[in-house]
This record gives structure tokens, C-alpha cells and sequence, in this order.
């Protein structure tokens, strides 16, 4: 059996690009490790926070939950600030991810990898999926931390452009509306840095199959409740609607020629 670390930026990022991998590698017998780099700060502030009680610990305490549902063994905090999106002041502040040494980010995350003895890492693409100053950062920390560590296996979490686009023409066509709550039907009006979403399905090298965990992966972001915008558009959407949109996770392996040519993570399969 091997371990999987996952390294995401924020509370509730874990939920719709690996979350459906990290139960089925737990369910396999494999070690799941999550790491999170921010404690989410900037995200939205529920009207049911007790009194004294901060959104940072409410968060916390959601992805604790979502890790339960997940299978996940054990839950570390690189403990950043959250940077906020692309020219928010917040990008400034010297204790957010954005702003922190990259070797000393870096070395943070390769001491936990080196510690689990981690067979897969996973991080995002280039751009972080949609360009969130601090899920760039995941993607250069990460990367440069399993160079440290000496971990081989390094997955970009992303997002299959062309599959998404598929999915919402079939959902308009059934007459669903996959308008979401600020934007536009289409993708590339989503992002945060004006590239468009995701990857392009020629780039990608690894789907994995993980309709079997559906039901964990949508008990995950349930778990993430006080983040309503996000988990309110998904989950409203119908089973059938869901599981089409996020029944297949999809990876690049670092290394690897591009072309989808995997249906499991190289050290977990």
C-alpha cells in the first residue's frame, strides 16, 4: 500500500478535482494524506459564526468533516494566510501564501512528503485551474517540494476543458440551466486570470473513474456548507447532472508525453 498526498490552497478545494481519487485510493487500503496551505480567510463569513468563533476554525472544522467522509488519515496546515484573488490588497500581505518564500513553502511541504514516505503527490496545473494567485503557488510549491523530497509521482489536478464544455451543451440541451450564481455559461469567463479553464483534453494523461465515490465526494462538499455560493450551485445541481460533471477526475502526470493514456495514479494502481 502506498500514500497519496494532496495538496490544496484553501478549505474546500479539496472537494471537486481530487476528492472522489482521495476515497477510492482509502478505500484501496491506500494512506490519504490532505494538505492545506491557508486557512481560507477570505472566503465567505457564514451569518452563524458563534461569538468568538472565526471563520478560519469554522472552515477547519469543515474540512476536518470533509476528510472524514473522504477517508482521508490525516489533515496538515502549512499555515499561510489566504492571498485572496488577482489584485485584492491581500495579495500584499506578507504572511499569505502569495507572498511566502517559495524554498521555504517548498521546504515545508517536503518535510511532511519526506515524513509520509509519499508515493503520489498531486497539485494543480499551471495556472491553478483558474488562475487564484494561490493555487499557482500550490502548483510551484508543490513542484519544487518534490524535487526536494525526492518524490517522483507528481499529478496536476485540473480541469477537462472540453469534457466541462461537453457536459453544460448536454445539460442545456436536457434543459438544465448551468448558469452559475455570478458569471456566465461560458467557462472561460470564470477564471481569474483570463485563461481559460482547466486544460484542454489533448494536454491531459490521466482520467480516473471515480463514480463509485460520487456519493463521498458530494458528502464533501456538503461538509463545506458555510461556503454557500460554491457548494449551494453544486449540490443543487441533480445526481445525474453531478455525476456527469464530476464522475471522472482529471490529471497530468508530471513527465509524462500528453494524452490520456491512464486510468489510475502511477504509484497507488
Amino acid at each position: 500500500m502506498g500514500t497519496l498526498v494532496c495538496f490544496h490552497a484553501h478549505p474546500d478545494d479539496e472537494c471537486i478535482t481530487t476528492a472522489g481519487t482521495m476515497a477510492k485510493a482509502a478505500a484501496d487500503g491506500h494512506r490519504v494524506v490532505l494538505v492545506v496551505a491557508t486557512g481560507g480567510e477570505y472566503g465567505e463569513a457564514p451569518d452563524d459564526l458563534a461569538e468568538g468563533e472565526t471563520l478560519v476554525e469554522r472552515r477547519r472544522a469543515e474540512t476536518m468533516r470533509s476528510a472524514a467522509v473522504l477517508g482521508v488519515a490525516r489533515v496538515a496546515w502549512l499555515g499561510y494566510r489566504d492571498s485572496g484573488m488577482t489584485g485584492w490588497e491581500q495579495n500584499g500581505d506578507p504572511r499569505s501564501f502569495l507572498q511566502a518564500d517559495l524554498e521555504e513553502a517548498a521546504g515545508r511541504l517536503a518535510a511532511l512528503l519526506r515524513e509520509e514516505r509519499a508515493n503520489v503527490l498531486t497539485v494543480y496545473d499551471f495556472h491553478g485551474n483558474y488562475g487564484h494567485p494561490d493555487h499557482i503557488r500550490v502548483h510551484q510549491a508543490g513542484h519544487r517540494a518534490a524535487v526536494l523530497a525526492g518524490t517522483t509521482s507528481v499529478y496536476e489536478a485540473t480541469m477537462n476543458r472540453d469534457h466541462l464544455l461537453r457536459r453544460i451543451a448536454e445539460a442545456q440541451d436536457a434543459g438544465y440551466d448551468m448558469t452559475p450564481p455570478e458569471g456566465d455559461n461560458n467557462p472561460d469567463s470564470w477564471t481569474d486570470d483570463g485563461l481559460p479553464l482547466g486544460m484542454p483534453e489533448a494536454e491531459i494523461t490521466t482520467q480516473v473513474d471515480v463514480a463509485a465515490y460520487i456519493a463521498q465526494k458530494r458528502g464533501s462538499l456538503e461538509c463545506h456548507a458555510s461556503q454557500t455560493t460554491d457548494s449551494s450551485y453544486f449540490l443543487s445541481m441533480p445526481e445525474e447532472a453531478f455525476l456527469g460533471a464530476f464522475g471522472i477526475e482529471w490529471f497530468i502526470r508530471k513527465g509524462a508525453p500528453p494524452g490520456i493514456r491512464e486510468d489510475a495514479l502511477a504509484g497507488l494502481d
